[in-house]
């Protein structure tokens, strides 16, 4: 198998747990169709297999995930395939547990807000990149803002600031976090806890827990969709992901002014 070939996604089981591990080490596993589309059909597969109890979401190198992958075009379609991925963890009857050891950012966020248990150890870092390349954390809002305090979204999704694995936990992003580990430790207890769980009783518990997140989808996915996309093609986006890609500051902090508003739609 090429390089172009192996799998971006990999499983393995242990026990009851099927760890789904996120492996694009040259995009920092950023969002791509591919890794969409093998994350969601590891997710399908795992929800049909009566010997999975539960599925541990983890990473190889210091990158959880990226989020978008920006080498894409941006579209709808692309929009509508993070709706269906998030939707697909929410709605799996298995719990989703996401293991946090690297760098989170923008859509990699909206995996952890869709997961219904996470940790964080102390590699962990996360930040809503979005406002700063003219993006905003749009479809992944349906499954943090239930879930996050409310005047901590406000400032992160605002501002871009990072923050480390303690913050994330505070404000709701993540579990537990292990400042000081890897995050195996505080996840031992929790993976036991879901061995132990009879399907059905896993099954109804989920549905309970996640009826707001999942009411969020029906309501707002189709819409929240359509924005990302416009956002993405708008010339704001286009200059702050190719100022990303310059490593420079985008016009917008420089001062040489860009397109807003209906122009920056065009």
């Amino acid at each position: 198998m090429t390089d172009a070939e192996a799998a971006l996604v990999r499983s393995s089981d242990d026990h009851g747990i099927r760890t789904l591990t996120l492996d694009s080490p040259h995009n920092r596993n950023a969002l791509s169709a591919r890794l969409v589309a093998e994350l969601r059909a590891g997710l399908a597969a795992a929800g049909a297999d009566p010997e999975v109890r539960a599925v541990l979401l983890t990473h190889t190198g210091n990158t959880f995930c990226a989020g978008a992958d920006l080498r894409e075009p941006p579209a709808v379609a692309g929009a509508s395939g993070l709706v269906a991925l998030l939707r697909a963890i929410v709605e799996l009857p298995k719990p989703v547990v996401a293991r946090v050891d690297g760098h989170v950012r923008a859509g990699g966020l909206g995996l952890l807000g869709a997961c219904d248990i996470s940790a964080a150890g102390s590699g962990a870092s996360f930040a809503f990149t979005e406002a700063r390349l003219g993006l905003a954390p749009a479809v992944i809002s349906m499954p943090l803002l239930p879930r996050l305090d409310a005047r901590a979204a406000a400032r992160y999704y605002l501002t871009g600031e990072r923050f480390d694995a303690a913050e994330a936990a505070r404000i709701g992003l993540v579990t537990v976090a292990d400042p000081e580990g890897d995050a195996d430790g505080a996840l031992a207890p929790v993976l036991d806890g879901l061995r132990r769980g009879s399907p059905q009783g896993l099954a109804e518990s989920k549905r309970l827990v996640t009826a707001e997140v999942r009411r969020a989808f029906d309501r707002d996915g189709e819409e929240l969709a359509e924005l990302s996309a416009r956002l993405f093609a708008s010339a704001e986006a286009r200059e702050g992901m190719t100022a990303f890609r310059e490593r420079r500051d985008p016009a917008w902090v420089t001062g040489a002014g860009v397109g807003t508003g209906a122009e920056a739609g065009k």
